[in-house]
């Protein structure tokens, strides 16, 4: 598949521990000590306009207002309101029934298929090796690796928010029983990368069924649409999600982008 050349310029560099511990502490200071919890996740979708609050109640201002279908970053709860960061940096609170939760789940040869896109937009968020990749994850991304030294390419890392992204893919693609780049939930990879706010000067994206981890890289290699985003030079960071589930036994999504 022919590698498609795009821009993107937004720029979203914030570390969620830091911000976390930032934002607990103005919001106990402002209206006393709250019972916050986590989670279980950093990315909600909102499913009606919905109101951002200086506090987690009614009776607090509103900070401002974010439309339907937006993504959010979510910090933690506080009873049934979560702490929120939006769109033009607001940080508040919203009501958790209009939030709806996006969990990065992970757990004989199927189809393939490449999406790449190059450009000249600004570099993304993250950029460390993330530790907690899964030895599906990991034996995928060592096996890529090994492709890009053999033919004297430098490795890639993993990049956190990138990493993040493939494997919301992967569990989209099982749960909503689809094989595509186009996701019915996140549109296109470059609408989705731009939706969990990570810009890049380059991107791309590989995708897979299949039942062995081997036998997927090995797929991409004979197909000269993945192969050529495997061995772009222009990516230096990637995300990988291998979920188990579909009629292929195991679903990939490799990630790419270039800073």
């Amino acid at each position: 598949m022919k590698v498609i050349k795009i821009k993107r310029n937004t720029i979203f560099k914030i570390s969620s521990l830091i911000v976390f511990v930032v934002i607990v502490g103005m919001f106990t200071s402002s209206f006393s000590m709250q019972s916050y919890y986590n989670t279980g996740f950093t990315t909600g979708l909102t499913t009606s306009n919905l109101n951002v609050r200086s506090g987690p109640g009614t009776g607090y201002k509103i900070v401002t207002t974010i439309p339907k279908n937006q993504y959010i970053r979510v910090f933690a709860g506080v009873r049934d309101w979560y702490i929120v960061q939006v769109e033009g940096d607001y940080v508040g609170a919203v009501s958790k029934k209009y939030v709806k939760p996006i969990y990065p789940q992970t757990s004989s040869s199927g189809g393939t298929s490449s999406s790449g896109s190059t450009g000249s937009g600004t570099s993304s968020s993250g950029g460390t090796t993330l530790a907690s990749l899964t030895s599906d994850e990991q034996e995928v991304f060592n096996l890529i690796n090994q492709q890009r030294a053999n033919n004297g390419l430098s490795a890639l890392k993993v990049d956190n928010e990138v990493q993040r992204v493939a494997r919301i893919k992967a569990q989209d693609m099982v749960t909503n029983n689809y094989f595509s780049h186009t996701s019915p939930t996140y549109g296109s990879p470059f609408d989705m990368l731009k939706s969990f706010k990570i810009s890049y000067k380059t991107a791309g994206e590989n995708i897979a069924g299949n039942s062995s981890n081997s036998s997927a890289v090995t797929a991409w290699m004979n197909s000269p649409g993945h192969k050529a985003n495997i061995l772009n030079s222009s990516f230096n960071y990637t995300g990988i999600g291998v979920v188990t589930g579909s009629k292929y036994g195991k679903i990939y999504v490799q990630m790419f982008i270039g800073k």
